[in-house]
């Protein structure tokens, strides 16, 4: 790997114009996985990729004219100071995290054009550089142009109803079915075991082994559910993590309290988790599925009454 201040005018410009392409293709990818559901921004993303395309034969001309038509292969990974960029062509990102992503590439271009510029000797390699730091520093409000051209106010209602909808089909479901199926299933086996051995250690070991287990079921059977192909419910790996977390956690949430010697009082804090948890998941359902707030604590409370109740029954017969 090299520093920065040992490269040559022609490795600088090498390396400009990998970066310049490397750039476009991120943009392109980037709007390739945004196009479904947000033309809008897409159209944003290529038109900037062009832009970089640009600049990337602005470069090449003035190589050639210098240095002739071989390019050195130099990368952002082979010189210290460039910021690791993650692959984006394999994975789901949402639009304010592709923008996010465009303002840092777009900072970090102009910084490079503006130190190599500063270190070259040559007055036409330093011009083209200076121009380009200015091209790049000009770009945050090219983007917000192309952002003002590209989205009305209607499409950007139209992106944040996808974007709520994705947050909806992607974690917020699977968060709530795990979080309400290990908040109210471990209920019974927990509280039966607590009213029938009188033992905090005791119930606390059964509450423990039903969290786990419940939210390992929990995450195989959502990632299993869907490939998220025909669904748009995105990666069943990421939906069967999310289930399956907070699957446990609703369990470990009043089985936790049982680590307290006194059995009367883990039961007591015990009880006071599981209401705030059941008012958390009726929060929950009212806030993101549109369910009447009264309508969604008394089918919560219902449910997780009955359960409790179970569970109270089988641990005093």
């Amino acid at each position: 790997m090299r520093n920065f201040s040992d490269l040559s005018e022609k490795e600088i410009l090498a390396l400009a114009i990998a970066n310049e392409e490397e750039d476009g293709r991120i943009y392109l990818d980037l709007g390739e996985g945004l196009r479904a559901d947000y033309p809008s921004t897409a159209q944003i993303l290529k038109d900037m990729a062009e832009e970089e395309s640009e600049h990337r034969r602005s470069l090449l001309d003035l190589f050639q004219e210098k240095f002739g038509d071989h390019i050195p292969l130099i990368r952002r990974q082979h010189v210290r100071g460039f910021m690791t960029r993650k692959p984006i062509w394999h994975q789901t990102i949402s639009v304010d995290a592709a923008r996010a992503l465009m303002q840092s590439m777009e900072m970090e271009a102009e910084r490079f054009y503006s130190r190599a510029a500063a270190r070259s000797q040559d007055t036409a390699i330093r011009k083209l550089l200076g121009d380009l730091a200015l091209a790049e520093s000009g770009h945050e409000h090219r983007l917000d142009e192309l952002v003002e051209a590209n989205l009305s106010h209607r499409e950007r209602g139209a992106e944040a109803d996808a974007a709520r909808r994705n947050l909806m089909l992607r974690y917020i479901q699977p968060g709530l079915a795990g979080l309400m199926d290990g908040s109210v299933s471990t209920l019974a086996p927990l509280f039966a075991s607590a009213f029938a051995t009188g033992s905090s250690w005791q119930a606390f070991l059964v509450g423990i082994s039903a969290s786990l287990g419940a939210g390992i079921s929990m995450a195989f059977a959502e990632a299993l559910s869907d490939n998220g192909s025909l669904t748009g419910r995105g990666s069943p790996i990421v939906r069967g993590v999310t289930c399956g977390l907070m699957t446990t956690i609703g369990g470990l949430g009043h089985s936790l309290p049982f680590l307290i010697p006194n059995f009367h009082i883990a039961l007591s804090i015990a009880i006071c988790v599981v209401l705030v948890e059941l008012a958390v998941i009726s929060w929950v359902r009212w806030k993101f599925m549109d369910t009447p707030p009264l309508s969604a604590t008394l089918q919560v409370a219902f449910g997780g009454a009955l359960v409790f109740a179970t569970g109270v029954l089988i641990g005093n017969s």
